[in-house]
């Protein structure tokens, strides 16, 4: 994996992805490069105006018209999730690629002061709903040539930290989710990876860590480089890894 990797412009050309969390941060940035190199993007979020704002910024940059399905993974049922496939598939008929990118980082405290509310619902966001959105959409990942999937890691989901609770216990979860999936779907060629990011200039980040400058960390699209890798055809047969993004310019 060169880190010095650069893609193709048309590197998604005629694909569909989906991205979670796609009305800021990560989630935007991500969403903004894939239909900057030719994808058409399902934007995925909770709050409609944000994904306006992602959805406004793609089409003023003449990229493929994107779709928006707003959904709050806090409160969202099963029968959700099989609207929000059955949507994808009478609207597109496919999915190329899915980007696991929205989480809830919920409290930062002993585990012994959570109460139940509280871990449920940072399970219920970066757990179950990622695991009802993979297994709906799984039919319309399998009717494409070449499909990814990227779950979104972080440093306390490879090792758990005091006071980061429910947040990296889930984090550990889509590391083990990510990796069942990569071995199962290895025969139908659906490519199952996890990205850990790293330091970025988030609101999350601000959140976790309110002493640090945010300025002082990398813009989300400047992490772009891995993402692409992941998502495009250049990762053929790359399964069941784990990757930390890096710092690229792909302006």
């Amino acid at each position: 994996m060169d880190k010095n990797y650069t893609p193709k412009p048309d590197l998604l050309d005629g694909r569909t992805i989906l991205v979670t969390g796609a009305g800021d941060g990560i989630g935007r940035a991500a969403a903004e490069t894939f239909a900057a190199h030719g994808a058409t993007v399902l934007l995925v979020g909770r709050t409609l105006f944000r994904l306006e704002d992602t959805y406004d910024a793609i089409v003023s940059a003449g990229d493929p018209q994107p779709y928006i399905f707003q959904i709050d993974f806090a409160q969202a049922t099963e029968d959700d999730f099989k609207g929000l496939a059955r949507g994808i598939g009478q609207e597109i008929g496919k999915l190329d690629g899915l980007l696991h990118n929205a989480a809830h980082l919920g409290d930062l405290s002993p585990i012994e002061h959570f109460t139940l509310k509280q871990w449920e619902r940072v399970f219920q966001v970066n757990v179950t709903a990622e695991f009802l959105l993979t297994k709906h959409s799984l039919p319309l990942l399998r009717e494409s040539n070449d499909a990814s999937i990227i779950f979104t890691s972080s440093g306390v989901g490879k090792t758990g930290r005091a006071y980061w609770g429910a947040y990296a216990a889930s984090k550990f979860a889509n590391e083990g989710m990510s990796q069942i999936l990569a071995d199962e779907l290895e025969q139908d060629e659906i490519r199952v990876n996890t990205i850990d990011p790293g330091v970025a200039r988030t609101v999350m980040r601000a959140k976790a860590f309110p002493g640090e400058n945010p300025n002082n960390n990398p813009k989300p699209e400047e992490l772009m480089g891995a993402y692409l890798y992941l998502m495009g055809p250049d990762s053929n047969g790359v399964t069941g890894q784990r990757l930390d993004s890096w710092i690229t310019d792909n302006e």
